[in-house]
């Protein structure tokens, strides 16, 4: 049995790494990058970027355009007290999103950041 919960684990972001048991989304926040513009996009995997390049906004309707967006969603283990966070960066176009990169943090590296909002 758990070797299935390990395999679902790989496909399945928010099942937690330690126990493999499926996590709550804590929250969700949507931020704007400012610094990354349409023709200017370089891809980043380092959490430390986002955290000093993130702007928390309310909707997509305050994100100008050409500039991309990154939505947050902060994962809990309900049986183990494990903290995820996924990063989806887009560019917001027209009523879609073109999605540019999914990140995922489970060691801790955005967790101060997403303590503060």
């Amino acid at each position: 049995m758990g070797f299935l919960r390990k395999m679902r684990n790989v496909f399945h972001d928010d099942w937690c790494s330690k126990c493999q048991s499926e996590m709550d989304v804590a929250r969700k926040q949507l931020y704007m990058l400012p610094n990354m513009r349409v023709g200017h996009y370089v891809q980043h995997d380092d959490a430390k970027f986002y955290r000093e390049n993130m702007i928390k906004v309310d909707s997509k309707q305050e994100i100008p355009p050409g500039i991309y967006a990154c939505g947050m969603h902060v994962y809990r283990c309900p049986v183990c007290g494990h903290k995820a966070v996924k990063l989806s960066v887009f560019l917001p176009v027209r009523d879609a999103e073109k999605q540019e990169q999914l990140l995922y943090f489970d060691k801790g590296e955005m967790d101060d950041f997403a303590n503060s909002l």
